[in-house]
């Protein structure tokens, strides 16, 4: 296996965790294991608003950042490096 950027490595992780998290949700398996009677209606809803709002921001930063992944891409970072634009 080829050598990932970290970055890379990173975005991906979180935007998996993401949807798996969201995922869970949806089914009715929230990852606390809160019972309803423990909480009020606000604090569910605040729950599900951070874990949609985690889910977007984790989608979009992984979507619209550059990876690097394929060949082409991992081509276009080694002539950024060498023209100073990129680490």
């Amino acid at each position: 296996m080829k050598t990932f950027d970290k970055g890379t490595v990173i975005r991906t992780v979180l935007l998996f965790m993401a949807l798996i998290n969201q995922t869970l949700i949806l089914f009715g398996n929230p990852v606390l294991p809160i019972e309803e009677d423990q909480i009020t209606s606000l604090a569910e809803t605040l729950y599900l608003a951070f874990s949609m709002i985690f889910t977007l921001v984790t989608t979009l930063v992984a979507w619209f950042k550059n990876n690097y992944v394929t060949d082409k891409g991992k081509l276009q970072k080694e002539v950024l490096k060498q023209k100073g634009l990129a680490k």
